[in-house]
């Protein structure tokens, strides 16, 4: 097992690509990013698809969010790959206002919900693809946020709470859509729920914004 382990490792090492990979850990959380990237569109765009196919309110607003989110992990992606880290605290300060205007807007939408009582009743099969999404991305968000941990890069900081963002919201889309689809609760506990659970989301994407913008993260071991 450990022969076919090695020679695995040693096939990949020949190519660029795979010894970046194995060798370089800023290289592996980039590389990691860009495939969140690449899922981050695909449900953007299956959130843009409920909202038509359902008439539903919500879905379009996570469809503007979620192709939000897409393009600052673009912006973050293209910027490494281009080698301009001397300006990685401009990326993290623009990427940080664009989160604090997208808790606004959040807030909107969730006020907006919530006060029209949107939710639909959702089907297996996209309470499945929510959920999978979701738990896809706390995943992700616990382990960008150890490995970004040790090392305070500004443009890995970014990416790691564009994860944290993405994660939060995830955790909300997908409570509102159990709550509705399932029952067990009344129709006001639901609401007191959405309520109290879409404030602490609004804040955590306000604050996520507000460390960013302002460039308050100390910098030190860079990679």
């Amino acid at each position: 097992m450990n022969k076919i382990k090695k020679n695995v490792i040693s096939q990949i090492e020949k190519t660029q690509t795979g010894n970046r990979i194995l060798h370089n850990a800023r290289y592996r959380i980039i590389f990691t990013a860009s495939i969140s990237l690449i899922i981050n569109i695909a449900y953007a765009f299956y959130n843009g698809i409920l909202g038509i196919v359902y008439a539903s309110f919500w879905f379009l607003a996570m469809f503007a969010y979620y192709t939000l989110l897409s393009v600052m992990r673009f912006s973050a992606v293209l910027y490494e790959y281009k080698n301009k880290r001397h300006n990685e605290k401009f990326v993290m300060r623009f990427i940080g206002i664009m989160l604090i205007i997208m808790s606004f807007v959040l807030s909107g939408s969730v006020y907006y919900s919530i006060a029209n009582d949107v939710a639909n009743k959702n089907n297996k099969i996209v309470m499945i693809t929510i959920a999978t999404y979701t738990f896809y991305k706390i995943i992700m968000a616990i382990i960008n946020l150890v490995k970004t941990k040790k090392y305070k890069s500004f443009l890995l900081i970014t990416i790691r709470n564009i994860a944290l963002a993405d994660a939060a919201v995830s955790i909300f889309s997908l409570q509102r859509s159990m709550l509705v689809s399932f029952e067990g609760m009344t129709s006001e506990n639901i609401r007191i729920m959405n309520i109290c659970t879409g404030i602490g989301v609004c804040l955590i994407v306000f604050t996520l914004g507000l460390i960013m913008a302002c460039g308050i993260i100390d910098k030190k071991n860079k990679i």
